[in-house]
């Protein structure tokens, strides 16, 4: 779906793409990020995985959890066609240097904790809508909260990549395909 979004995008956009992509690269050449940009930097990072694992713990989550998942799949998808449909096939490696860093992180991270999350939540549905008896308990042990504290390391491993590093990469891939 986000291919078939990407393609009503006009063409004169892709100019104002290539600015705002400059103007970041320009912006984030600081030696320490400001509080806005580590605040959407973890915002960004965050908010799957976590949403995920906290509709693990309501019965709401076997809708929601699958929703979720097709929400972020469709946003990147739609993400990449854009900077494809302003660029070209050197769009491919523009959204590789910004979201790439993300994407290897955040995906893994979101079904580390969404898995589990939908399958606490079917147990907690069938407790809810079922016959009143689960078939297992409901368990939110120690592994639970252990993945959560290896995915938030992890993703605040991320933020740092994301906040130095992925603005030099992005400015060199910038320099070979926009000149």
């Amino acid at each position: 779906m986000g291919q078939v979004l990407a393609k009503r995008f006009p063409a004169s956009a892709g100019e104002e793409l290539s600015r705002y992509l400059t103007d970041y690269v320009t912006l984030s050449g600081e030696a320490v990020p400001g509080k806005r940009t580590l605040l959407t930097a973890l915002v960004i990072y965050f908010r799957y995985p976590l949403l995920a694992f906290f509709l693990g713990f309501a019965s709401l989550g076997v809708a929601a959890i699958p929703a979720v998942t097709t929400a972020y799949g469709f946003f990147l998808s739609l993400s990449v066609c854009c900077f494809t449909a302003a660029f070209g096939r050197p769009g491919i490696l523009i959204a590789l240097a910004v979201l790439g860093v993300r994407c290897l992180l955040t995906l893994p991270c979101y079904f580390l904790l969404a898995v589990p999350s939908l399958g606490t939540s079917a147990a907690l549905a069938s407790l809810s809508f079922g016959s009143g008896r689960r078939a297992a308990p409901v368990v939110y042990g120690r592994g639970c909260w252990k993945r959560l504290a290896v995915v938030c390391g992890v993703l605040l491993a991320g933020v740092c990549v994301e906040l130095f590093l992925s603005p030099a990469l992005l400015e060199s891939v910038l320099e070979r395909v926009l000149t």
